[in-house]
């Protein structure tokens, strides 16, 4: 189980480290995202992963210029998540641009924040987009995890599925897989180069090869 308060701390830092001291009660605000992050209808975007992401920016932090907006990137980036929708970035996007000013948080940061947002969309940041490599090189750790670790991902994202019939699941997910593949890098930061990328892509390479069975 994922601990609410302490989840609830690391936003209301985020928040703090975004705006100041000053403004409206963070608490609110995390309530809301924690209780998106914990709708039926997920099984892999869940707090679990949310969890996951922002720890991965505590390994990543020192390759970020601005580290607080992309905290706050990773607790939007998926608040709004429907497995049959196409623009839930977006839609996740434009939730951060109407909250974040009400929380206080500065125009220029919250218009960095939504700019996160909508990276993850492609997960191919600018090589001079240092925030943007933090964000994407976390939200896709998850490929360089464990045998058993990987396994129960791919599991999960099925299980989010489950409203496509498997032809057509099979399908879409190879066809991510190699997009994916045809990266010239899956991780943008050093850290992430140098201890994810050879793992991910075996993890990858290895679902492909299961998926054509």
């Amino acid at each position: 189980m994922a601990d609410l308060d302490a989840l609830r701390a690391r936003f209301s830092d985020a928040l703090t480290g975004a705006r100041g001291s000053d403004g409206p009660d963070p608490v609110p605000y995390a309530d809301n995202l924690l209780v998106r992050w914990q709708e039926p209808q997920r099984r892999y975007h869940t707090l679990a992963h949310l969890t996951a992401v922002l720890d991965h920016i505590d390994v990543l932090e020192e390759y970020a210029d601005d580290p607080s907006a992309v905290r706050l990137a990773a607790w939007f980036h998926d608040a709004v998540y429907l497995p049959d929708r196409s623009e839930n970035e977006e839609r996740s996007a434009r939730l951060a641009e109407r909250a974040l000013p009400e929380a206080g948080v500065p125009a220029a940061t919250t218009a960095e924040v939504a700019r996160l947002v909508r990276l993850t969309v492609t997960h191919d940041p600018a090589d001079d987009d240092r925030d943007g490599q933090v964000l994407c090189d976390a939200d896709l750790a998850i490929l360089a995890a464990p045998p058993s670790s990987y396994a129960a991902y791919t599991a999960a994202v099925r299980e989010e599925y489950g409203f496509v019939p498997d032809d057509a699941f099979r399908g879409g997910r190879s066809a991510v897989l190699r997009q994916l593949l045809e990266l010239p890098r899956l991780f943008r930061t050093p850290y992430g180069t140098r201890e994810w990328e050879a793992t991910a892509r075996y993890n990858l390479r290895s679902e492909l090869e299961m998926l054509s069975l």
